[in-house]
């Protein structure tokens, strides 16, 4: 099933999303300069995870829990 479709796999890949964007931004901060269109998208996320970093870890423990029991 597609995890567009699927609501435990969508969390999932915009939980990555999230983590990937703040990531890169750490190492490579050029790289989300832009904040406006489709590649805002990927600030935004970054910025999520900037400034909710330990709710967003939480999220990614729970997540982890949840895939690998359930």
């Amino acid at each position: 099933m597609s995890a567009l479709f699927d609501f435990n796999s969508f969390i999932v890949v915009v939980l990555l999303t999230i983590c990937t964007c703040t990531y890169v931004k750490l190492i490579y901060p050029a790289a989300l300069n832009v904040k406006t269109g489709f590649k805002g998208l990927f600030w935004k996320a970054a910025r999520i995870g900037e400034r909710l970093s330990p709710w967003v870890g939480a999220a990614c423990l729970a997540m982890g829990f949840v895939t690998l029991f359930y």
